[in-house]
């Protein structure tokens, strides 16, 4: 049976004078060498693509990270910090993604942008800031560091006994994760089940509590040196054994 097809939808990027979609090579690898899969990247066209025809060939979905923010009016808010920046064609091509391949049980994978995504796409909300809210810490990276201090470890997740993700990483109770993004979860989507929260109660992982096969989405950057990480070895091939399950059972490349 032929590798199962993981999209990768592209996020929108200025280089030199012309804009491209791009995709990090990290995330592409990590499907490709953690969970052993074919990614096809989907380009950020809006309400122009196909979702149809994506989902017709596709085993699941990986939603990556990105510099950029969910806008926030589409969870009716307005923007707090215009400097930072914006993705609209990757939004409205993710949201619409994300609704119709939950209706149809694909695999899905959401990793930072992605975690943020997902929970938008379902009715939640996010903290804008999170350093700014009271109680919380500073989940930001420091911009002055290399990438190997940026993704270092920076603090101890918890999870859930029991849960979809504890159980992938052998039981677990706790990781140690990288942190990097500026924004987080405030409300939780609904039919959303916290799988991990950090230390000072943001959540960092969660799944669709009713989807019919596997969902997980994580704050931190589980592709980040993937070989060298066994959690995120456990987490990927997870994803791609779904990916593969999915494939079989809908027929698909026999």
């Amino acid at each position: 049976m032929p590798s199962p097809i993981v999209l990768v939808p592209a996020c929108i990027n200025q280089i030199g004078s012309h804009p491209y979609h791009t995709a990090q090579l990290k995330y592409v690898d990590a499907v490709a060498s953690g969970a052993h899969c074919m990614p096809l990247i989907v380009p950020a066209l809006g309400a122009a693509t196909d979702l149809e025809a994506l989902l017709d060939i596709a085993a699941g979905i990986m939603l990556t990270g990105s510099p950029s923010n969910v806008h926030a009016g589409l969870y009716g808010q307005d923007v707090l910090d215009p400097s930072l920046p914006q993705d609209p064609a990757r939004d409205a091509t993710t949201l619409p993604l994300i609704r119709a391949a939950l209706k149809r049980g694909l695999p899905l994978l959401a990793i930072c942008r992605g975690f943020q995504e997902v929970n938008v796409a379902l009715g939640g909300t996010l903290h804008q800031a999170v350093h700014a809210v009271a109680g919380m810490h500073d989940h930001r990276e420091n911009k002055h560091h290399t990438l190997e201090q940026q993704y270092a470890a920076a603090h101890r997740v918890l999870l859930e006994a029991d849960g979809a993700l504890s159980r992938i990483l052998g039981g677990a109770g706790e990781i140690m994760v990288n942190s990097l993004h500026g924004q987080g979860i405030a409300t939780l989507a609904p039919g959303l089940a916290v799988e991990a929260r950090a230390g000072d109660g943001l959540v960092e992982a969660y799944r669709v509590a009713d989807a019919a096969g596997f969902t997980l989405a994580v704050q931190w950057h589980p592709e980040w040196q993937l070989a060298q990480n066994p959690d995120s070895i456990k987490l990927f091939l997870a994803f791609g054994q779904a990916c593969r399950n999915y494939q079989s059972k809908s027929g698909r490349g026999a």
